[in-house]
């Protein structure tokens, strides 16, 4: 937007409209879809070059595959928005959410969610029956067990919540092989034991905010020694998880590794940190330019592998 002509583009364009249409992306998390769906396709592409078949010859199957799953998850998006619309308020966070600010009624929201988890799932049973039914298995995770279950009630709910987190990149293995294997595996492990750190670290940025609003997260209920130690056990767990994949080659190893370790090395200098929310923020940032390289070269590597 730095030109002249985005300028011009941009000057006539409604604010009304502008609002909406940001709103509506928030209603359905729209950051949360955008990285699941590099996982996603991850997973399609890493079925593809296992089972030796052409990219070009399943661009079909690509095109409901990723329809699919950006409706799925727009749609649970957009469903915790409606349970949360009580606890949101509070959280400043999540206080500017359409559902909070009253911009989407209750039964709009509703039945956007069943709208989009519907057609989803359709699209998703199109590609493949097993890719719908991960499908159903990611939306019952996120909706039920996590928004509606152990979010409010369960210290664990950041571990219960990361199941649903792991399935996209199974969804888009399963479109291509049902049968999965032990790359699906690999991807669903990666992605399960990544999400621990990554939300704590946010956690710890909010735990005001999760404690007004009555949310067990670990460091309200445990306190912020606990949730390091807690990181650092699930970063840990990492370590041995890309060798699942070693049909991708030392390089991808030597990658992952890397990435791994210089994610354990800033979760160790937690323990000695003066500043837990300066930490917490280096952990968060750290955990996102982890997961997009570490997917990025999935992809790269298998297709040189």
């Amino acid at each position: 937007m730095s030109n002249g002509r985005a300028f011009s583009a941009t000057r006539n364009t409604d604010p009304e409209t502008t609002s909406v249409v940001k709103d509506f992306l928030a209603l359905i998390k729209i950051g949360i879809v955008n990285s699941n769906l590099v996982t996603t396709f991850t997973g399609m592409f890493l079925a593809i070059q296992f089972t030796g078949r052409h990219f070009l010859q399943e661009l079909d199957v690509l095109v409901c595959l990723m329809l699919g799953a950006a409706l799925i998850i727009g749609g649970s998006g957009a469903m915790n928005n409606f349970i949360d619309r009580d606890i949101d308020p509070i959280m400043k966070r999540t206080k500017s959410r359409p559902t909070v600010t009253g911009r989407f009624k209750p039964n709009f929201v509703m039945t956007i969610a069943l709208s989009f988890l519907i057609v989803g799932e359709i699209l998703l049973f199109t590609a493949s029956f097993a890719a719908g039914m991960w499908g159903l298995v990611g939306i019952f995770a996120y909706v039920v067990l996590y928004s509606m279950w152990s979010k409010r009630k369960h210290v664990s709910n950041t571990i219960v919540g990361s199941i649903s987190g792991a399935i996209p990149p199974v969804i888009g293995f399963a479109a291509i092989e049902p049968a999965l294997g032990p790359g699906a595996l690999a991807l669903f492990l990666m992605m399960f034991a990544w999400q621990p750190p990554h939300f704590y670290a946010l956690a710890m940025k909010r735990t005001e905010e999760y404690r007004a609003a009555n949310i067990p997260m670990l460091p309200v209920v445990k306190g912020f020694k606990r949730t390091k130690y807690s990181m650092f056990f699930w970063i840990l767990l990492l370590f041995p998880l890309p060798f699942l994949l070693s049909e991708l080659g030392n390089g991808f190893l030597m990658l992952a590794t890397t990435l791994n370790l210089g994610w354990l090395i800033l979760a160790i200098k937690g323990f000695t940190t003066k500043d837990d929310m300066k930490w917490a923020n280096k952990m968060f940032i750290y955990s996102l330019n982890h997961m997009t390289i570490l997917f990025v070269a999935i992809v790269i590597f298998a297709i040189f592998s």
